[in-house]
């Protein structure tokens, strides 16, 4: 068995969702349980509905509801050809529980009345390609991961139950292989032991793509993208890009780190856990050969790795009487910026001072400055540049470096990142 994930990218186009149509034909002797992702940008456009439905403008939001209800009937339409399938009647009914919360006064917690909205946009998407998809012959069965994937109520970052989840893909998922051979669901949503429905935070896709490979004992899991596999740096903003035939699952959580934007860790997790390798390929040509991910790699044949952070602050904490940074001192601060959910990038500390770079996040800065200014006085510099190399060349280093003063700089054998001023 494999698991192959789309992405909403793969789905923006009624073009586009015939040619992943076309992927699946060429894999008849696998069976495959496939993770789709909301179509396009609707995740972004529920979120403004369910923004609005909170700010109390009920209007807006059923209008903005009722243009993803249009987008998505329309796309339905062109792939089957009329409104005779049950399928609309489906959608119809999603849409009608949509409205029903809609209906009612925003008595919970924003996330909560979130997740019941966005939710929506996975459910929608594996509608209409399963019902596409049978229309065609591509057999498969409809599965409501909401079913399946059971967790607790933290909404918008909702924890899996693994003990439950795992009894249930046993129990519910499995058995579905006995009549066909492809079975579609969603990604990015779960559901409570009070059956509200949640999303399981960032990069959630890819996560629900893993726990179903780990759970599945999946052959391997694939995730289908527009680029042809992970890149040594972004493209956007470095020319002359490299793909990566191969890399480690451990290589990959660095890259994720040090702010690549790869594979995120809590997806790499389930499958090493198994040994599950992971394909990243290219659904606009599915002959490239892409990028497999797995526990042991040739890391020799890898090409430097560049990730740049930008829009970053360096603060310059210091003791106010001149006292030591202990470890008693230096555990209060790492303290502080845990309770304020403020990531350090690199950091570097002298006999009375501390010095850390963060994403620059005004209201979090405030916060933290206000925290700490009994004890210590606070500079900090603006506009700054992260730059993290692995596998480093001094020549690569100046030419990236470009002549700016660096601030602060930390290298090792593999890996040296420098902070400056952009």
């Amino acid at each position: 068995m494999k698991v192959f994930k789309f992405g909403g990218a793969s789905l923006e186009s009624v073009e586009r969702i015939r040619q992943v149509g076309q992927i699946i034909q060429s894999f008849p002797e696998d069976k495959l349980l496939i993770v789709i992702s909301a179509m396009g940008k609707t995740t972004n456009e529920l979120e403004k509905v369910a923004q609005n439905y909170y700010l109390r403008k009920r209007e807006i939001a059923a209008q903005l509801l009722y243009n993803v209800e249009q987008q998505h009937m329309q796309v339905a339409e062109a792939l089957l050809g009329n409104r005779e399938n049950p399928l609309f009647t489906q959608l119809q009914q999603f849409f009608t529980e949509a409205e029903w919360t809609l209906g009612e006064k925003p008595m919970r917690a924003y996330d909560y009345y979130y997740d019941q909205l966005v939710s929506l946009g996975e459910l929608l998407s594996t509608a209409i390609v399963s019902a596409y998809f049978n229309s065609v012959g591509i057999h498969n069965t409809w599965l409501d991961v909401r079913d399946v994937f059971r967790t607790d109520d933290n909404f918008r970052d909702a924890n899996i139950d693994w003990d439950i989840t795992q009894r249930q893909v046993t129990e519910k998922v499995l058995p579905l292989f006995n009549n066909t051979s492809i079975v579609i669901s969603q990604g990015f949503i779960g559901s409570t032991d009070q059956n509200e429905s949640v999303t399981l935070g960032r990069e959630g896709s890819d996560y629900s793509a893993a726990v179903f490979a780990n759970m599945l004992d999946a052959e391997s899991q694939t995730i289908w993208k527009d680029v042809e596999g992970l890149k040594n740096a972004d493209p956007k903003l470095f020319p002359n890009t490299v793909n990566i035939p191969e890399i480690t699952y451990g290589e990959v959580i660095e890259m994720a780190f040090y702010g690549a934007q790869v594979i995120h860790p809590k997806t790499i997790k389930p499958l090493q856990n198994k040994q599950i390798p992971l394909y990243v390929k290219c659904f606009l040509d599915k002959n490239l050969p892409g990028t497999v991910i797995k526990e042991v790699a040739d890391i020799k044949q890898l090409p430097p790795i560049i990730v740049l952070k930008k829009n970053q602050v360096l603060l310059h904490i210091t003791s106010k009487d001149y006292s030591f940074i202990t470890e008693e001192k230096i555990s209060g601060i790492y303290e502080i910026f845990h309770g304020l959910k403020i990531k350090i990038n690199l950091m570097q500390n002298g006999a009375i001072s501390f010095s850390c770079c963060i994403d620059n996040n005004p209201e979090k800065i405030e916060l933290l400055i206000k925290t700490l200014h009994n004890d210590f006085k606070i500079n900090y510099n603006e506009g700054l540049e992260l730059l993290t190399v692995r596998y480093y060349q001094d020549s690569l280093l100046e030419e990236l470096s470009n002549g700016h003063p660096v601030l602060l700089e930390q290298r090792s054998p593999t890996t040296i990142q420098r902070l400056w001023k952009k």
